[in-house]
């Protein structure tokens, strides 16, 4: 059952009887104008702008995987125009490009697993360099891993 009018304005007349000096006002916060390119001023500031926009280059590399297997499901004839697609110059190129992005996307990624992550054992902390190092070596051990599995033995 919803509130008639007569309820609605005979509730807001008793608020106003109660604090007469009120008026419904919302202030408008002062908010520093910035520049549209300010991250262009210091090299924290670009680097960071740099990684988010690899992000861009991990959507595409899953993608990608996505097309291989669907190319893949679809028959050898299927795949062959696939990896035909991929051997051109333009493609290659573009793809080294997409490496480059990529291992730039995890570097930094990594780098701030230690600012992200604390670990204690017990009472004290891990040092910062020890979660990073441990965070490369599951990163060189998984890359190796999958080099011996796709290379084969």
């Amino acid at each position: 059952m919803s509130s008639s009018p007569d309820l609605q304005s005979s509730s807001s007349a008793a608020h106003e009887a109660a604090n007469p000096s009120y008026r419904p006002y919302h202030p408008r916060w002062y908010r520093k104008p910035y520049p549209i390119l300010w991250w262009l001023e210091k090299l924290a500031y670009k680097k960071f702008m740099l990684r988010e926009l690899t992000s861009l280059a991990v959507a595409y590399a899953a993608v990608l995987l996505m097309v291989q297997i669907s190319a893949l499901s679809r028959g050898a004839a299927a795949y062959e125009r696939f990896e035909t697609v991929l051997r051109s110059p333009l493609a290659l190129l573009f793809h080294t490009i997409v490496l480059l992005l990529l291992l730039f996307h995890s570097i930094t990624w990594l780098n701030l697993a230690p600012k992200a992550l604390v670990v204690r054992l017990g009472r004290r902390r891990i040092p910062n360099r020890a979660v990073l190092a441990g965070h490369y070596f599951g990163w060189l051990a998984a890359t190796v891993l999958l080099f011996f599995f796709l290379v084969g033995s």
